[in-house]
């Protein structure tokens, strides 16, 4: 198993050995053979606690906060699993975005290379299909979030968030799969740029929400006073059209700033009651998952987890930064789960509503290395994303992968 070494203000470092992964059969994602229920983590490795502080009792209004309407269901279970079902493919160099093509197939970009790629997960074959013109890699920068236009089945768009030589951005690009390899992405489109950009702290998750619009979680490149800047771009959650402009109803007029008071938010995902959450990392002491609701401030540098202040909105969930150093998150089977690079392991939070029904469990510990990126396939079905070869894993043979997993 790896084990981590000291903490860093950053992603966090991983080191030390792995034991042989088993050996998993290319399957498609929907024919995979069931393997062993992996263990949770060791014990004392669960998740810190700050002070308690109350949970919100309700979730907020807006266009990704207002409750379906549904009737409720039953929470999820205090304990759930994972079973890891397959690995779809190996062999992948600084991956981080991914986005699932309609068919099953996935697009992965990677960070230092620029280059998005396709991945069948039916052959595990990795296909290149473009590189995307202006990527500067550097520290934590490069080549971050990919999403599908809300359109994608007419107008073949996919979004990229990176950074360049001057600022990060998004850019659209057109996919032409009838065009040869690595020449089927069109010019890019900048829908968006000026969001600043450093060695460090570039967030860099997109999506579009269940309101049809993009949000992105952005970073505040290691200057903290970004966070509480409401002109600044820098430490935030953006909402903006597929076009780049503010909405209707963002907190400020003509302004896409959704959330602010943030360090650096990586992930980004919708319940089935269309609230929002963010995975975030803290600095010494605490990381965090947030609920997101529009115009609050996340604290971030006058609050780090759960401090109570007034005006400032506390996090849902806490983690030592030892244990998780959180990026993607995705939302299944009434739960979130959530990437740890520093962490080593997946972590899974219970819900009811807004609320934990259950102390945060660990899965995986330590047996896949630095984890980046949790995608929901629907159902019970997760695919998970290896960071080994990001320049502060451990790499073996084989990193970095895309695993899939079964979740309860």
């Amino acid at each position: 198993m790896r084990h981590g070494q000291a903490h860093t203000a950053y992603e966090g470092p991983g080191s030390g050995t792995r034991g042989v992964l088993a050996a998993f059969a290319l399957a498609g994602c929907g024919a995979l053979l069931a393997a062993g229920c992996a263990p949770a983590g060791a014990p004392g490795a669960g998740p810190g606690a700050s002070p308690p502080r109350a949970a919100p009792t309700a979730s907020a209004g807006g266009p990704s906060g207002s409750p379906s309407g549904s009737p409720a269901a039953a929470p999820p279970p205090a304990k759930g699993s994972v079973t890891v079902t397959g690995e779809v493919a190996k062999g992948l160099e600084s991956p981080w975005g991914v986005a699932p093509l309609p068919g099953g197939d996935l697009l992965v970009a990677s960070r230092d290379k620029g280059t998005i790629s396709r991945v069948s997960p039916a052959t595990g074959a990795v296909t290149p299909i473009g590189e995307v013109p202006g990527v500067a890699p550097g520290g934590e920068g490069g080549l971050l979030g990919l999403a599908l236009s809300p359109s994608f089945a007419s107008d073949k768009m996919v979004y990229a968030y990176f950074t360049t030589e001057s600022d990060n951005r998004i850019a659209r690009m057109r996919y032409d799969e009838h065009r040869d390899p690595g020449q089927q992405l069109g010019a890019p489109d900048t829908v968006f740029r000026g969001i600043p950009k450093g060695l460090i702290h570039n967030g860099g998750r997109i999506a579009f929400g269940p309101d049809r619009m993009l949000y992105a979680g952005t970073g505040e490149t290691g200057d903290t006073g970004l966070a509480q800047d409401r002109r600044s771009l820098g430490g935030k959650i953006l909402r903006m059209t597929p076009d780049g402009q503010p909405v209707h109803g963002n907190p400020e007029a003509d302004s896409v700033v959704y959330s602010y008071g943030h360090r650096n938010v990586q992930g980004l995902a919708w319940d089935k009651d269309k609230r929002l959450w963010a995975s975030e990392f803290g600095q010494n002491t605490w990381d965090e998952l947030n609920l997101i609701e529009p115009g609050a401030n996340y604290g971030w540098p006058e609050a780090e987890g759960k401090a109570g202040k007034p005006g400032l909105r506390d996090p849902v969930a806490v983690w030592k930064t030892d244990e998780a150093s959180p990026s993607g998150i995705a939302w299944a089977q009434g739960s979130v789960w959530m990437a740890g690079l520093k962490g080593e392991r997946l972590w899974r939070i219970p819900l009811a509503g807004p609320a934990p029904v259950a102390e945060p469990e660990a899965f995986l510990t330590g047996e896949y290395g630095r984890l980046r990126t949790v995608v929901a396939l629907g159902g019970d079905r997760l695919l998970l994303v290896t960071s080994e070869t990001d320049g502060r894993g451990s790499p073996e043979a084989g990193d970095d992968r895309i695993l899939t997993l079964t979740v309860r």
